[in-house]
This record gives structure tokens, C-alpha cells and sequence, in this order.
């Protein structure tokens, strides 16, 4: 029987684990232990926190004022504990803006694979990295410390992945892999032959969507094995997709357009297109607060639609090369970051395509060593502001390897170059 589980007894349940479960911390303790977070950390506990101790106790008020303390006793104090939440959500939004933008990054570097990673993504504290190699790894995204690692099926290339608490979907060219994060590891496989060449994914429970050479996304159950739905989006391959919450699909071609199509239905709605010469689409984000749509492509351009009106909201070239990744932390409306074949992160406003700011790492000066563990090495230099006058160009390329990918946290970005290595870009005012 495994930790933490339960036996019948005479008619009574009888606890058989050593662990306690967690709704049996008590508010005492809780309160203890979200007294000494942060403003960012709180409102991130308000979030997933099952207990509602964060809003029946004097947590959000307590600081409310701290960070406002002018406001304490005076008619101007917001005496709601969602709007509380609102306004500590409003202030770490606008220092994390104020961060990216105009402040200053340091990056940590550390040998992540025996290969190399091209692909990376980051949610709720954690990084996720890999397709290169047999491996994919987890890491701390507070420490950069190895975390744990799920092995590729023999005999097949890792395409595309994504994650989350539980599990991580991930592609290979002919199947559907599934891995449990947590209890009895095990690999969920799709049948082999129901496609033959998946280019790209995205997944809402309970189902993933892949992306095909043929241009039709193939739409699974990924519990039942079985292919639900076949949708044609593009006359030739798909490039990249997602899908929004309001189960519409978005898919990119490298014949330069993008495809909106409804999840359910299988019906097309829209053909988007750039207004500039013709370009192969690379990445695809969706931002479901402002219902924006963003897009890198072959040429350097960043392009947006607005998914309500579906037209275009702008479109700038924002880099002289390929564009492989734009993405922006959840919910947040201000910040898209940018990467690809120049080795530039850039930092843009997504409602107007401005670059904001631009980074890189000087190859002058060492690496420090700034901490270890099990034998992995983590280094630490700063990052430079590239100046608007100064060209890509007359950049030496080992002070800006591709970035291949990259993922947007509470003021830090994780990066991936196609080498072994993996960087952590960490932010301050």
C-alpha cells in the first residue's frame, strides 16, 4: 500500500501513511508560514492555495499596508480582501515591468544536458528542458538545482512537450508520450501510424492537438488513445500552434499565415496574414487577458492579431533573422519577449511592438562560480544592454549563441541555445 493511503477497519478508515495530508496544517500554521512571504509569493499562494486562510485572516491587509503605508486609517484604504489581492497583483506586475524594461540582469549558466536542449518551459517554480537528447530534466527555478529527469521512449526523437502539476505531454514524430510526474512512473504511448510526421502540440486537458506535415491537426484523448478529430488548418506543414481558452486553434505554416479554427467543430474561421512580403511562421503565444495573439517568423518580424476582431494589431521586425520563440507570463498584458537566431533577448510592449530593451552576454570577462550542487556547477555573469545604435552584427556570435526558446517568469526568463547548456535570466529594478 502506498504512503499516505487509507484501509477499511471494522467500518472505519484507518490512516496507514506517515504523512499527514495537507489539509490537516492548521490556520495557524499556514499563516505562519505566508507571513514571510513577499508580495509576489503571496499573491501567487492566494492563487492555488486551497485553504481560504489568505482572505479570512489579516494576511492581505497586514500587506496592503506595508506596502502602502500612507494609506493606513484614512478613507482612501481598500477594505476588500479581492481588491487587496487586486492591488498587490497591479504592484508586482508593475515592478516586474519595471524590471524587464529598464533594469538590470544577471544570468546563471548551467551544463543541463550530456547533448544539448533546444526546447525549455517554465510554471509554478519549476523549469522543464529538453529534445536534443534521450532525456528530459526538471529544475528548480529559484535554484537551478536538478530536480528529476523522465527518459524518451527508445527509438524515438522528442518533438515538443509541454506540462504542468501532474504529468508532461510530450511529441515525438509518430506518437503521443505522457509521463506521470508523481507516484508509479510509467509512459502513456499513443498507437503508432494514426500520423506520420507531428511537427508540434499543445494540450488542454483532456485532450492534445498535433501538428502535421500534411497541415491538419490531429486532435487525441490522451486518456482513451484515441484520435477524436481531424482538423485541415494549412495547405502545407504546420509550424506551431496553441490553443486559447475558449477552445479555438491557432496554427502556424511555413508558408506564412496562421489558421483559427474552432476546436469543436473543426470549422476554419480565419486565415491571418502578415501585410509584408511572405514569411514562414515559427512560434505562436496566446495571451488570454487582452485576447492577443502573437507570432515570430522566418524574416525577424513579431506580429499580433487581436483573436476578437481578428485583424492585425501590429506588426514590427524587431530582429534581422528567424524568430523561434515569443512568449509572456500568464495574465500579464505589459511584456513579450523575444529570441531567436541573432542570440538577442529582446524585450517588447505588446501592445505596440516596441522594443523596450535588448540583452546579451558579453563573452569579455569569466564566468563566476556561484554555487554547486551533485556535482553541477552553476555560473553567474551580468548581462549587457545592447544600445540602439550599436548593430547585432559587429556582436562577436560566441557572445550570443541562437536562443531556440525561451519561457517568461515573475522577473526572470529561461533560455536554450541548441547547446548543453541552459540559462536563467533573473531581473532586478
Amino acid at each position: 500500500m502506498e504512503r499516505g493511503s487509507t484501509s477499511r477497519s471494522g467500518g472505519k478508515r484507518v490512516a496507514t501513511g506517515r504523512e499527514a495530508p495537507i489539509h490537516s496544517v492548521g490556520s495557524d500554521v499556514l499563516c505562519s508560514v505566508f507571513s514571510r512571504l513577499n508580495h509576489f509569493d503571496l499573491v501567487r499562494c492566494s492563487a492555488v492555495c486551497l485553504n481560504k486562510v489568505v482572505y479570512t485572516s489579516s494576511l492581505m491587509r497586514d500587506m496592503y499596508y506595508k506596502m502602502n503605508p500612507p494609506v493606513r486609517g484614512t478613507k482612501s484604504a481598500i477594505s476588500s480582501p479581492k481588491l487587496m489581492k487586486r492591488y498587490l497583483e497591479d504592484l508586482a506586475i508593475e515592478e516586474y515591468k519595471s524590471a524587464l524594461s529598464s533594469g538590470s540582469a544577471e544570468v546563471l549558466q548551467w551544463q543541463a544536458h550530456p547533448i544539448r536542449a533546444a526546447l525549455c518551459r517554465m510554471k509554478r517554480g519549476f523549469i522543464l528542458t529538453g529534445v536534443g537528447d534521450k532525456v528530459i530534466r526538471l529544475w528548480s527555478a529559484h535554484t537551478c538545482k536538478y530536480m528529476d529527469e523522465f527518459h524518451v521512449p527508445t527509438g524515438s526523437s522528442l518533438v515538443d512537450y509541454d506540462f504542468d502539476e501532474n504529468k508532461i505531454v510530450g511529441l515525438t514524430d509518430s506518437q503521443v508520450c505522457i509521463w506521470r510526474r508523481h507516484g508509479q512512473r510509467g509512459i502513456f504511448q499513443s498507437r503508432e501510424g494514426l500520423f506520420t510526421r507531428g511537427l508540434c502540440m499543445s494540450y488542454v486537458d483532456p485532450e492534445v492537438v498535433i501538428g502535421c506535415d500534411d497541415g491538419r491537426a490531429r486532435v487525441f484523448d490522451m486518456y482513451s488513445r484515441n484520435c477524436t478529430r481531424i482538423i485541415r488548418l494549412q495547405s502545407g506543414p504546420l509550424s506551431c500552434l496553441t490553443i486559447t481558452p475558449d477552445q479555438l486553434i491557432a496554427g502556424g505554416s511555413t508558408f506564412g499565415s496562421v489558421a483559427i479554427a474552432d476546436l469543436t467543430s473543426g470549422e476554419r474561421l480565419a486565415l491571418l496574414r502578415s501585410s509584408f512580403s511572405p514569411t514562414g511562421m515559427k512560434c505562436l503565444s496566446f495571451n488570454a487577458r487582452s485576447h492577443l495573439l502573437f507570432a515570430g517568423s522566418t524574416s525577424g518580424y513579431a506580429h499580433c492579431w487581436d483573436l476578437r476582431t481578428l485583424k492585425p494589431l501590429w506588426e514590427k521586425r524587431v530582429s534581422p533573422n528567424v524568430i523561434y520563440s515569443t512568449h509572456h507570463m500568464l495574465n500579464d498584458t505589459s511584456i513579450l519577449a523575444v529570441g531567436g537566431v541573432d542570440g538577442v533577448l529582446r524585450i517588447l510592449n505588446q501592445s505596440t511592438g516596441e522594443i523596450l530593451k535588448s540583452y546579451f552576454v558579453d563573452r569579455r570577462g569569466a564566468w563566476t562560480v556561484c554555487s554547486k550542487s551533485q556535482n553541477q556547477n552553476i555560473e553567474k555573469k551580468q548581462a549587457v544592454s545592447l544600445a540602439e545604435d550599436l548593430r547585432v552584427d559587429t556582436i562577436p556570435r560566441n557572445s550570443r549563441p541562437p536562443i531556440t526558446c525561451l519561457a517568461v517568469g515573475m522577473k526572470k526568463i529561461v533560455t536554450t541555445h541548441g547547446e548543453n547548456f541552459v540559462r536563467l535570466w533573473r531581473f532586478s529594478q
